[in-house]
């Protein structure tokens, strides 16, 4: 069977470790650790700038690297195993662990507790950070990061935290954002990686890219039994089910995370991509 590529690292001249006697490599190398220390970053099928991206990677998200060549690292996101290029500044080796993760849609990082200060980056949901303090300004309460920056401490929880919150829910906060291919974040994202990051922030894995979930993200079930919080796909597309008339996607259509008649949303997707090809419930 052929490896998809995706979440495989391997070339003619070079294959990560794991994959040694299933492809045929010059090389075969163990990926050393690093840490995202960009807000977003693309990752790229080729090490080029103007080559589309398949997605994106968070602040504080960890690679492995297998290598560094020209300014860019071929690497593999731990998250959900994709692989790909992305520039050599945009990660560090050795980075201390991060503590908490960024619980709303975006947030501010500034350079000190201070609101009134202009922030030095946007960070968004499901960035990670280390925190090493907290401080308090006229009310308002902060975490301080290691460099001594900092962000709003209502918008971070502790590593691990789940409120046991409904990914429904959480997918709906992103109403409005911008609809980018192969965007994953709060600055931008398309419809699978909503999907991926509304299940992350509320416990769930889930791999990136429509077909991987439509193969493998919960169990079948028919379209007369579709209710709050199912999925349904389409030929390159997937929506998560608000209520049993409503869906929510971001799309290209309105090019933003939207709410949309299900019923209306199959008729005027048909014309190009057909019916829908299956709809999965997750269990539980």
């Amino acid at each position: 069977m052929m490896l998809d590529r995706r979440l495989n690292a391997f070339r003619p001249d070079l294959a990560e470790a794991s994959l040694r006697g299933k492809v045929e490599a010059d090389r075969f190398v163990e990926g050393t650790r690093a840490q995202v220390v960009a807000p977003v970053v693309a990752l790229r099928q080729q090490p080029d700038l103007a080559r589309g991206i398949d997605t994106e990677l968070l602040f504080g998200e960890e690679v492995d690297v297998f290598e560094r060549k020209d300014g860019w690292c071929w690497v593999k996101a731990l998250s959900d195993g994709y692989v790909g290029y992305l520039p050599e500044n945009t990660i560090r080796s050795e980075q201390a662990p991060p503590t908490h993760v960024v619980v709303t849609q975006r947030t501010f990082l500034y350079p000190e507790p201070e609101l009134r200060k202009p922030h030095t980056d946007i960070l968004s949901m499901g960035s990670r950070v280390r925190v090493t303090g907290t401080a308090e300004t006229r009310g308002n309460h902060y975490v301080v990061l290691e460099d001594g920056t900092a962000i709003f401490a209502k918008h971070v929880q502790p590593i691990g935290y789940n409120d046991g919150g409904d990914y429904v829910d959480v997918a709906l906060r992103f109403l409005e954002t911008p609809y980018l291919w192969g965007g994953r974040s709060g600055l931008g994202i398309d419809c699978s990686a909503l999907v991926q990051l509304a299940l992350l922030m509320t416990g769930r894995a889930s791999l990136r890219d429509t077909d991987m979930q439509a193969a493998g993200l919960g169990e079948p079930i028919s379209r007369e039994e579709l209710r709050r919080g199912d999925f349904v796909f389409w030929k390159g597309h997937v929506a998560i089910m608000e209520d049993e008339k409503t869906i929510v996607h971001a799309n290209g259509h309105t090019m933003t995370t939207a709410r949309e008649d299900f019923a209306a949303a199959v008729e005027r997707i048909g014309w190009l991509y057909e019916q829908p090809t299956g709809y999965r419930r997750l269990a539980g």
